[in-house]
């Protein structure tokens, strides 16, 4: 057996490993989308967390002390793009990058995430017919593809109670239901809703649904869409799989919302608007699920001189709440900012350069101690370390070249 071969067994042993222990991951992981005037900036088709796209890291937890896996998302019909799920692996301690091949091959799978168990990956066929797959990670079987029964899409979050996924439709303005089997694979779309309502804001063509996310108190589940410049929030029929409209919130005209996380606390969540380049702290009541938009405010990143314009991406709020993380496509930075006063104010600390182009999504490993980048234009994953006192970002290893890097999920 040669040194390469014996690697790649040593490490997909790993990734059989982590897949059994990754109970404590989080239930999803961060993308982003589009490119026609109303699509936003992204890439071929559309698109929107954080988990892993969740609001934050899990926990400090006792660090590892050697390589752990790391998933890729990638568009596999664009130009120079993956061939479908990316394998790679990086090194607690150093923030290192080694790449490992792919983990499977899927159509253009733009946003992943994780079940709880952490037994199983999702990922969105981010094309025209939109659908979702399940990979089983302890073999890296695929489990079958499900229709989303709309259009591109860009964002999947799974239930914390591990029996319902989530996924957003940008190019339809829908969210579709999938009930979860026991053994991980997905079965036919138990429920879809559509924002006809309001009408699309400024510049847009119609809805475009580009997040859904389970809400803190776990009864609630939330919708972002960046076309009607709204935040949907549904009530879950947890034994049916259906979803029905209990409450919404309304941004400025033209902001176009496209990703919410929440403080640990459950009452504030932070939204990033994806077209006019501001930030929202918003106010969330866990009894009826109702969200309310405040101010909007400045990101700190700001277009230079020659320079173009900016498109936030993605927050991440720390375990503990202290700070919180945003992704500047345009830019090219991530922005500091401290929480204070219980979660209801951001401080805007300063920007950290990303180190690559194009920042479509940020995630932290499960220790909390390090924040990848995925960088769509450089095809590039950049990782910092997160200092636990002072919210600081301090570059980690050097930049992983990996093909339209779109979404970095770590375990």
């Amino acid at each position: 057996m040669n040194r390469d071969s014996s690697s790649r067994r040593r490490f997909l042993a790993l990734l059989a490993r982590t897949a059994t222990a990754a109970a404590a991951l989080p239930a999803a992981a961060a993308c982003g989308g589009p490119a026609e005037p109303d699509r936003g900036p992204d890439g071929p088709a559309a698109a929107g967390t954080a988990p892993g796209a969740s609001s934050g890291a899990p926990g400090r937890q006792r660090r590892s002390s050697g390589p752990r896996p790391l998933l890729l998302g990638t568009y596999t019909s664009a130009e120079g793009g993956g061939e479908g799920v990316g394998l790679a692996e990086y090194d607690p301690g150093t923030g290192r990058i080694t790449g490992r091949g792919v983990l499977a091959e899927v159509d253009d799978p733009s946003y992943l995430a994780v079940h709880p168990d952490g037994r199983t990956l999702y990922a969105v066929n981010e094309r025209e017919d939109g659908a979702v797959t399940a990979v089983r990670l302890s073999d890296r079987r695929v489990l079958g593809s499900r229709s989303t029964g709309g259009a591109a899409p860009c964002h999947l979050s799974v239930h914390p109670g591990g029996r319902w996924l989530f996924s957003a439709n940008y190019g339809s303005g829908s969210v579709a239901v999938h009930p979860i089997g026991a053994s991980g694979a997905l079965g036919e779309r138990t429920g879809l809703v559509t924002h006809s309502d309001p009408p699309p804001g400024p510049g847009q063509r119609g809805p475009h649904a580009h997040q859904v996310v389970t809400g803190p108190d776990g009864n609630h589940v939330l919708a972002v869409d960046l076309g009607t410049d709204t935040v949907y929030t549904y009530r879950l029929d947890e034994d049916a799989g259906t979803l029905s409209e209990v409450a919404r919130a309304r941004t400025r005209p033209g902001a176009g919302p496209r990703h919410l996380a929440f403080h640990p606390g459950g009452r504030h969540a932070y939204l990033a608007n994806e077209v006019d380049n501001t930030v929202a702290v918003c106010a969330y009541d866990p009894e009826t699920g109702r969200l309310t938009v405040g101010e909007a405010q400045s990101t700190g990143a700001e277009p230079g001189p020659g320079s173009g314009p900016n498109y936030p991406a993605q927050f991440l709020v720390t375990s503990d709440g202290a700070y919180a993380f945003l992704a500047n496509r345009g830019h090219n930075s991530l922005s500091r900012y401290a929480v204070e006063a219980a979660g209801a104010r951001l401080r805007f600390l300063g920007t950290v350069p990303v180190g690559g182009d194009f920042p479509r999504q940020i995630a932290f490993s499960p220790d909390g101690a390090l924040l990848f980048a995925a960088n769509q234009r450089s095809g590039s994953v950049s990782a910092f370390r997160v200092s636990e006192d002072g919210g600081e970002l301090r570059t980690a290893g050097r930049p992983f070249a990996s093909p339209v890097a779109v979404c970095a999920l770590p375990l």
